[in-house]
């Protein structure tokens, strides 16, 4: 079972469901029943039905009543993650009674607190070992629980509950839906590791990486998964070029402004990167507050006029050079021109770099998703539009 089990923590969930589907119900359960409870959801959505029926018919009461629970809840909720809560009684229990009662259940279970509900399964409060052995034996369960209980809603986001438990640092958090009734919990663990993933799928879906794609993933799986994303970009590809080709005149004219369209095109990507990178980055770490977006569009704008000021002096400093050592005509207006596209390109990528997050997210898709793709096109478009369109107005 463990090599079973270690053999799918390495696949995607379609990957892992392939491999599992004509196992026994005994082996989907062991197997699923050591991953992580989220990833646990995704394997059983993409398993056949006769398959998913196994997997639930040998799992254990409380783990199937779990499983069907937590597919209730979809994204990245917090309810997909949740594992069932075992140690769970009543506030008239009795100290002596609920320690002889958890002597047996911790031989099958891992129980770090024993949750105190009311006949309605409402939390009341919870009891940490250390309370429970220093007790008196003869105090109830309501006399020396912790009322005020920090505890997660089932449909709070992954990234929002992230940003709750940032300076918390439990073991484990009950989960409850609106009324306030137990649902199950979420260990810290499982929390962190979903969010790892996360973070470490961002640079994928920048460039059209499916988040289901991993290293196992069958090449002709990856080849459906990516080749969409690159006839996309090939289509705006064709968008930078014919803004190119609108200036043909100009590079027949000025052969020597095509050595500096991959240079303007470079540095106003990477300044685009920077803020996309830093916008995504804040949208994870929960600082995108209502508010926020236009002083981050004003800091990048601001940030884009500096960098492009900065690095097209040298820039000007190279074409003027190299209009020297080609004779031509008027050098300086060229080194200017070189300058000014410059300045305006990196004004307009770190904007770009800022507002393609935030326009994806507002329009309801992850902001992560090909951005990249749409920023390369905006900076390309408006580097090498500009470059040209200031040498034919001004370099005569």
């Amino acid at each position: 079972m463990l090599d079973l089990n270690e053999e799918i923590k390495a696949r995607s969930a379609s990957g892992a469901a392939e491999k599992l589907k004509e196992a026994s119900g005994e082996e989907i359960a062991g197997a699923l029943a050591r991953l992580n409870p989220g990833f646990t959801q995704d394997v059983l959505a993409a398993l056949p039905d006769e398959a998913r029926e196994r997997a639930l018919a040998a799992a254990s009461a409380d783990i199937a009543r779990q499983w069907q629970r937590n597919a209730l809840y979809g994204g990245d909720a917090i309810g997909r993650m949740m594992d069932p809560v075992v140690a769970v009684f009543r506030p008239e229990r009795r100290v002596d009674d609920t320690i002889e009662t958890l002597r047996e259940m911790v031989k099958i279970s891992f129980i770090t607190y024993i949750y105190v509900t009311d006949p309605h399964e409402k939390l009341l409060g919870i009891v940490t070992m250390r309370d429970l052995l220093f007790s008196d034996k003869h105090q109830t369960l309501g006399e020396v629980m912790l009322k005020d209980v920090f505890a997660l809603q089932a449909t709070a986001p992954l990234k929002e509950a992230m940003r709750l438990v940032l300076d918390r640092h439990y073991p484990a958090y009950p989960v409850i839906d609106i009324g306030g009734r137990l649902l199950g919990l979420v260990r810290g663990q499982t929390m962190f590791e979903a969010q790892a993933i996360e973070i470490s799928l961002q640079a994928g879906s920048m460039v059209g990486l499916e988040k289901e794609e991993r290293i196992a993933t069958h090449w002709l799986r990856s080849l459906k998964l990516r080749h969409p994303w690159l006839q996309f970009n090939l289509i705006t590809a064709f968008l930078a070029a014919a803004v190119v080709g609108l200036f043909q005149d100009t590079i027949d004219r000025l052969v020597i402004l095509a050595l500096f369209l991959p240079v303007l095109a470079g540095q106003s990507g990477n300044t685009g990167c920077q803020a996309l990178a830093v916008t995504l980055r804040g949208m994870t770490l929960g600082e995108m507050k209502p508010g926020a977006a236009r002083p981050l569009v004003s800091k990048e704008t601001w940030l884009g006029m500096a960098n492009g000021a900065g690095v097209g002096l040298m820039a000007a400093v190279g074409m003027y050079i190299t209009a020297v050592g080609q004779h031509q005509e008027r050098p300086f207006m060229l080194a200017f021109v070189v300058f000014a596209a410059m300045v305006f390109s990196c004004i307009a990528s770190g904007l770009s770099g800022a507002l393609v997050p935030l326009t994806l997210k507002r329009m309801g898709f992850d902001p992560a998703t090909a951005s990249s793709i749409f920023l390369t096109t905006a900076t390309d478009c408006v580097s090498m539009g500009t470059l040209l369109l200031l040498a034919t107005i001004l370099v005569r």
